[in-house]
């Protein structure tokens, strides 16, 4: 019998409603042919990662787990080893990590999904144990169910819609055979590819019809997944698409998020295009790509929403109290909510990105864009400051974490913007690599997050950051670049995320 068998039962892993999903997910699994479950979790850099197992295999990984090595915790977005594997630790810091040894994936019933686009497959989401039985501290998953849990202690639940701008191109060629190939830290050539639409419009059904084509079958396989679809928008530049979704509550949205990202990706790579959720492509005429994040938060028994505002008032006392965690915390979660190079040439003003840490009623030039009414059940905020790109688990982590912060300190957010590019208030970082520096001296997400995860991902992305300013320096000149986008960029980000 292996080493872990029953790990699950043994370590106590699995909930009540988690077993019983286990059960149904055996019967879909008989009842429509499933031949291979693709059991996956995110990776640091919000990348899926995984293995594809038969039937019989994945009945036995709800008993035991599925063990699988943990290398790509080793590896910056182009797969540079950043951290040496074969010291005593691993490089992390993080006794037993030494020789990149396995951890246990433990499904996530409760998250099996059938895949619309892949003929007899499903995907089921997993978390990541030591083989003692604790959950792997530097996962993404695991990071935000402890800021979740935090915030279920006082009985608050975050709730969260998604709107998420992204690129939609057709390959022109794919370039195999013909450019590079790639090697660790050095991504391959991308796809040749060229626009889907032509010309600057926003909301332009002509244009959305256009490109109708290509959506259907990404529309249907979301509909069909399940996920609370709200909207496909013509974006405002050439071939950018703007999709919606109703809101959800705690570890679902990050789910969704990034099982949206999958779908999107593959069943357009199937199909002859590529998408592409990297911020500002080196694409002549492209215009930078936003993820704007919608929460509030809720009463965990009631499911009431706790920011709603009453007369006079913009939010509710605790509502703007979570805003002032998020304005507090804002400088060093650049790292979780716009963790790429790239991400960083939304942040300028006058570019309906926010640039500085500000709150307003809606105006889309804030940080923190309030959408509400006294009584309105719906009432909420918007983020503004993310990028696509980023990974769901720390960009909600990183909300969750700021925002209860702010509601038990009762962290005032100041007084409303009316005009937030002017606004007198400490600007956001405008490099990854001075988000990093602010991240790595901050010690609110290191008593959240823990110091060894923090120390990790600042590792990580200034690994990303030397490789990227090394090209620079070879490559100085800015009318090479396209876009105004370094080739750099391009080859780490486009295809990739």
């Amino acid at each position: 019998m292996p080493s872990n068998a029953k790990f699950i039962e043994r370590h106590g892993l699995h909930t009540p409603e988690q077993a019983e999903a286990a059960a149904r997910s055996r019967s879909l699994v008989e009842q429509h042919g499933i031949e291979m479950i693709r059991l996956v979790w995110p990776d640091q850099h919000g990348l899926m990662r995984g293995k594809a197992l038969t039937a019989p295999a994945y009945f036995g990984a709800l008993e035991s787990g599925n063990e699988i090595t943990m290398a790509p915790f080793f590896f910056d977005p182009a797969n540079a080893i950043v951290l040496n594997p074969f010291s005593a630790d691993g490089g992390f810091e993080i006794e037993g990590l030494g020789g990149s040894p396995n951890v246990t994936m433990v499904p996530d019933p409760q998250t099996f999904t059938i895949l619309p686009w892949a003929p007899k497959t499903a995907v089921v989401f997993t978390d990541l144990y030591l083989t003692s039985g604790t959950p792997f501290p530097l996962a993404p998953r695991t990071i935000l169910r402890d800021a979740l849990n935090r915030l279920a202690d006082h009985n608050y639940t975050l709730v969260s819609g998604i709107e998420m701008e992204w690129y939609l191109t057709r390959v022109v060629d794919d370039l195999l055979g013909k450019g590079s190939l790639g090697a660790p830290g050095s991504p391959a050539d991308p796809p040749s590819v060229a626009p889907v639409a032509r010309g600057y419009n926003y909301l332009l059904l002509d244009h959305l019809d256009e490109i109708d084509h290509a959506l259907l079958p990404i529309r249907e396989a979301l509909l069909a997944m399940g996920l609370p679809l709200r909207s496909f928008d013509d974006e405002w530049a050439p071939s950018q698409v703007e999709t919606t979704f109703d809101v959800l509550e705690g570890m679902a949205a990050a789910d969704a998020a990034i099982l949206f990202k999958m779908a999107v990706k593959q069943i357009s790579k199937r199909r002859g295009f590529l998408a592409s959720f990297m911020c500002t492509p080196a694409i002549e005429g492209f215009y930078a790509s936003g993820w704007h994040l919608h929460t509030s938060i809720a009463d965990a028994t009631t499911g009431e929403n706790l920011m709603v505002p009453g007369k006079d008032e913009a939010l509710s006392p605790l509502g703007q109290h979570y805003v002032g965690g998020q304005l507090a915390h804002g400088a060093p979660a650049s790292v979780f909510t716009t963790p790429t190079v790239n991400g960083y040439r939304r942040r300028r003003p006058y570019s309906l990105a926010p640039d500085r840490l500000t709150w307003a009623y809606d105006n889309r030039a804030a940080m923190m864009r309030v959408i509400s009414s006294p009584g309105d059940k719906a009432s909420h905020v918007e983020n503004r400051v993310g990028e696509a790109a980023a990974n769901p688990y720390l960009y909600l982590a990183s909300q969750a974490a700021a925002g209860l912060d702010g509601i038990l300190n009762e962290t005032s957010p100041g007084p409303l913007s009316e005009d937030p590019y002017a606004a007198e208030v400490p600007h956001l970082p405008t490099t990854l690599a001075d988000a990093v520096d602010v991240l790595h001296a901050d010690e609110f997400f290191r008593k959240q997050f823990g110091d060894t995860f923090v120390d990790y991902l600042v590792t990580m992305k200034r690994s990303e950051i030397s490789r990227y300013e090394a090209w620079v320096a070879d490559n100085p000149d800015p009318d090479t670049y396209v876009n105004g986008v370094t080739d750099w960029e391009h080859r780490e980000y486009f295809e990739l995320f």
